[in-house]
């Protein structure tokens, strides 16, 4: 199997408490293997129990080690790497391999996650109640949880306002991102990651206070009626409704911060205590 790229990283899976990474990639899961052996062997260094696992399937004439792949997923310091994944068809022959009473209903669960996908292409509704209970579970506020999913609702208004005008999606996107971000809070996005300690490929709006939430929102609401009045075609005469709706939420935030005293741009993050160390 080559190292594809993913294009779109999914917040972990979560069996008995553990997280579980994985990415939906050709239209199928890929689970990280060393978070899925780490499940089942109880291993305090799970990576070198792969290893061996991998020498001994090898001399066993095994070909499962061709069905191991690459994709760049989220490790403990927040940043992407490439991580060994396996779809769930190998991941039912890892499990074979590793003698553990958790073995079953790691099963049942992996089961359940593959339908879950498939339940939420046909109601993206349980999607939107699953990222609710996730982001509960690691301690997020119901305002913080609400704001979130009003800030991803404005957000994807505006990209198909993009998309229909004819904004490559990628790289057209990201620009325009970049440049609304920065007009409204003086920072580009990878800097905003940077003050808050976040790896590169980290989701910036997942460590966001509510405050910088709302302004995010503002800024792409602004840019997207803009650019809908000015009827904007393709990139380049959509970064000027980006300038100045990110304008229109700048000077609510410098008003604000006039008023209070107090920053909206801050260096606080989710990062678990055991994480933040770490960066």
């Amino acid at each position: 199997m080559k190292k594809p790229q993913t294009k779109r990283n999914i917040t972990p899976a979560i069996f008995e408490e553990k997280d579980v990474r994985r990415t939906w990639h050709h239209e199928q899961w890929y689970f990280s293997v060393i978070d899925v052996v780490a499940v089942l062997s109880g291993s305090e260094r799970p990576r070198k129990y792969w290893d061996d696992l991998k020498r001994k399937l090898k001399d066993e004439g095994s070909q499962l080690s061709e069905k191991i792949g690459q994709l760049k997923l989220m490790s403990l310091d927040g940043k992407s790497y490439l991580t060994d994944v396996a779809n769930l068809q190998s991941i039912f022959r890892i499990i074979q391999s590793i003698p553990s009473p958790k073995a079953e209903p790691f099963k049942q669960w992996l089961a359940k996650v593959g339908q879950e996908r498939i339940d939420e292409m046909m109601n993206p509704e349980l999607a939107l109640n699953r990222s609710r209970e996730y982001w509960k579970k690691h301690g997020r506020s119901d305002k913080w949880i609400q704001q979130r999913m009003m800030g991803q609702e404005t957000r994807n208004k505006l990209t198909d306002y993009w998309k229909d005008a004819g904004v490559e999606e990628g790289k057209g996107y990201a620009i325009l991102t970049n440049i609304i971000h920065h007009e409204w809070s003086d920072l580009g996005v990878q800097d905003h990651k940077k003050v808050k300690g976040l790896g590169k490929s980290t989701n910036l709006r997942d460590h966001m206070s509510e405050a910088e939430l709302i302004f995010t929102a503002l800024a792409e609401l602004s840019t997207r009626q803009i650019a809908e009045n000015m009827e904007a075609k393709g990139l380049e005469e959509n970064k000027i409704p980006a300038k100045r709706g990110g304008k229109i939420a700048k000077d609510a935030r410098v008003a604000l911060e006039e008023k209070t005293g107090k920053k909206v741009v801050t260096g606080d993050n989710y990062l678990p205590p055991s994480k933040k160390k770490l960066i």
